[in-house]
């Protein structure tokens, strides 16, 4: 079986640039065009916390692979709560219907938990 061989070095650039892109996006598409309801909803404030426990988190680990990891995990659980709320509470209507929500919850979840993945890769082979 043929295995994806990553080096610690690589696995963590990618890593970043995986959180960093990641983080990007959200911050877009959260100012564009609103993940929850239309643009300008109130809602899609609580974005900038899943970003502010990245950066804190980052500030904490020093930038040190296992540390990354962890608040990688916390920003894809801190997205993932955001998304479940908005769904329950019923936040967004008509504009953004629980499917959209959730695809887009589930899409940033994925990046930053593969990007957690990827720094405990870095983490393992130091």
């Amino acid at each position: 079986m043929n295995t994806l061989k990553l080096n610690s070095s690589f696995a963590y650039r990618i890593a970043a640039a995986v959180a960093i892109l990641s983080s990007l996006m959200l911050v877009w598409i959260s100012l564009g065009v609103g993940i929850i309801g239309a643009d300008g909803d109130t809602a899609n404030m609580w974005y900038f916390g899943v970003i502010a426990v990245g950066v804190v988190g980052a500030l904490i680990a020093r930038f040190r692979a296992r540390g990354m990891a962890f608040t990688m995990f916390a920003m894809a659980l801190g997205q993932a709560v955001i998304g479940i709320y908005a769904i329950a509470a019923g936040l967004g209507l008509p504009y953004s219907p629980p499917l959209e929500i959730l695809g887009l919850t589930g899409f940033f979840v994925v990046l930053f938990a593969a990007s957690g993945w990827l720094f405990l890769r870095a983490a393992g082979e130091e």
